[in-house]
């Protein structure tokens, strides 16, 4: 056998199949009290790791353990003083007293170890888990149980502002990587027994923990179990990130339209889950999912309820007309120019002839050149170094887009068509929607480019009946508008005051539907008046002069009301 041939079978077997085979094969097998062997069987799976250790000692100066850890993954200074200190250290009053193993299992376990995270384990598969976890292991001779030791110590990045979801007014305060950090920001905003956490293990090779978080009392409880049953049935080596998940558990796989909202937002997660909606989490990924979702949550942003009703909603409102820019602008001008040039205004068709004059190219193959170039140079400003990308994006759109109309390559027109299209794509708060928006921008332009405005119109009725068609978790993708709600309308186009709105949506069937008490709200309809001046000088208008106003009424500014 040539030694290249067998060199790749012998790392094959070492380095790829053993961990696993080990696993699978021995997984019910357990300690045997047999010191050696336990050595034996964790050397075999860890030993060749640089970063795995292995520490042997004597517990109390008389019996033989041992312990394994990664050393990158655990706090050095809990696993001296807290573990292997006391295991050590021999007091006066155990010198020379044997212990037989029932009686040191139990002396260990509750007066030595000064860890409230230690638990006993005898199953070999488990104590590989935990290992592999950033727990410690500690096996002592003699003893069918192993100490399962947890010590983890991960370094993380510190809790700062979204980046991706910036906001004016509101908590500043976004996830992070670690799972326990995420659940304790909820556990942080939401301070009541009611919030359930659910956990499970998703990935055969990652092992990733995935949290469910709901509102016990509020959330529906069979929108809780479709979300556990469409967890359990995923089969993957790797969860990265929580996006795998939303690829597996979405109605409609190859709908452009996202189904599930992420969010790193803790605050976001906590309003939506008291509405009846449920979290995931997964470890390793800064971004929870929330479902079910409905379209209208991918134009709302966290200032529109910490601010006041009136103002937000004119700001709601100019979100959507630049959600429908992004979406048909490009495609009307192409239809308008090419079919219809007699809807356009006399004098405003003049400038628009007479920059389009020297253009080689149709209004649908200029507007989609340009369309491509500018997604290209979108593109290429989010994967460039942020001091690299904000010169590109004004070179981009300085530069190039006055050097094209120079060039007769594009009208000025276009470039200013696809400029505000740019903008109202921008003006949407959810990624993951602007980028279906973007997506279909480009069908509803070759169609306009082929049966002018009826094009357009054929295009959105298509994605129009495409949107009543989706589904999300059993809830209807337009909910509240249809099926239609009345209480639901209050929160849709505009805001309505937070004091009406009262009940929680009725789409997502909660099993508490009230948010708001109705004697509450007749209350807040009638304001005190206790401090009005214009009253109060009513009832010392008999003394002109002021005096004795202070001294009846008990007001020092009697002399200011009089």
């Amino acid at each position: 056998m040539p030694f290249s041939k067998w060199f790749s079978q012998k790392i094959n077997q070492t380095y790829v199949t053993a961990p696993d085979q080990l696993n699978q094969e021995q997984a019910d097998q357990k300690i045997n009290g047999n010191l050696e062997d336990t050595i034996s069987y964790i050397n075999r799976i860890f030993g060749e790791n640089a970063d795995f250790s292995m520490r042997r000692f004597h517990v109390f100066g008389q019996y033989s353990a041992v312990m394994f850890y990664y050393s990158n993954m655990i706090d050095q200074n809990n696993l001296n003083t807290d573990i292997l200190k006391p295991l050590m250290l021999t007091s006066p009053k155990r010198k020379g007293r044997e212990l037989n193993p029932d009686r040191l299992k139990d002396v260990l376990i509750n007066e030595t170890l000064y860890h409230s995270e230690a638990v006993l384990e005898n199953r070999l598969s488990k104590l590989v888990e935990g290992i592999l976890r950033g727990q410690t292991i500690v096996a002592v001779e003699g003893l069918d149980d192993a100490f399962l030791i947890g010590t983890r110590n991960i370094e993380k990045r510190s809790i700062d502002q979204p980046a991706t979801e910036q906001v004016i007014r509101g908590p500043r305060e976004g996830f992070i990587e670690l799972l326990g950090t995420n659940i304790a920001l909820l556990r942080y905003r939401l301070q009541t027994p009611d919030l359930c956490v659910r956990t499970l293990e998703i990935g055969s090779r990652t092992k990733s923990k995935v949290a469910v978080c709901f509102m016990q009392g509020i959330a529906n409880p069979e929108l809780i179990e479709e979300v556990m049953q469409r967890l359990s049935i995923i089969d993957i080596d790797a969860v990265l990130d929580s996006g795998y998940l939303e690829q597996f558990i979405e109605d409609n796989h190859i709908s452009p339209f996202p189904q599930v909202q992420y969010t790193e937002r803790p605050d976001k997660v906590a309003a939506n889950l008291l509405e009846g909606r449920v979290a995931i989490l997964v470890d390793g990924s800064p971004l929870a999912l929330l479902v079910p979702t409905v379209f209208n949550q991918f134009y709302q942003a966290v200032e529109d309820y910490t601010e006041r009703f009136l103002l937000m909603s004119a700001i709601r409102l100019a979100r959507l007309v630049a959600l429908m820019f992004s979406l048909v602008f490009p495609s009307l001008y192409v239809g308008v120019i090419s079919f219809n040039p007699e809807l356009i205004p006399t004098e405003f068709a003049v400038a628009v002839a007479g920059g389009r004059a020297g253009v080689p190219f149709p209004a649908v193959i200029e507007v989609l050149v340009i369309e491509i170039s500018m997604e290209v140079l979108r593109e290429a400003t989010i994967r460039l170094p942020q001091q690299v990308g904000g010169a590109l994006s004004i070179v981009g759109v300085l530069v190039i887009g006055q050097a094209a109309v120079a060039a007769g390559f594009a009208s000025p027109i276009t470039v200013v068509i696809i400029a505000l299209t740019t903008i109202g794509s921008f003006a949407t708060p959810a990624y993951n929607a602007a980028l279906a928006l973007r997506l279909l921008r480009f069908p509803l332009i070759v169609m306009a480019g082929i049966f002018g405005l009826y094009g357009v119109v054929v295009g959105l009725i298509l994605i129009v009946n495409h949107l009543l068609s989706l589904k999300s978790f059993g809830v209807p993708y337009l909910s509240p508008l249809v099926p239609g709600s009345f209480q639901g309308m209050k929160d849709l186009f505009t805001r309505g005051p937070l004091w009406s709105l009262r009940k929680r949506p009725v789409f997502l069937k909660p099993l508490d539907q009230t948010k708001l008490d109705e004697s509450i709200v007749e209350k807040l309809k009638v304001p005190s008046d206790h401090l009005n001046t214009s009253s109060r000088s009513q009832v010392g208008k008999g003394d002109i002069t002021g005096e004795g106003s202070s001294k009846d009424n008990g007001d020092p500014g009697g002399d200011y009301i009089s």
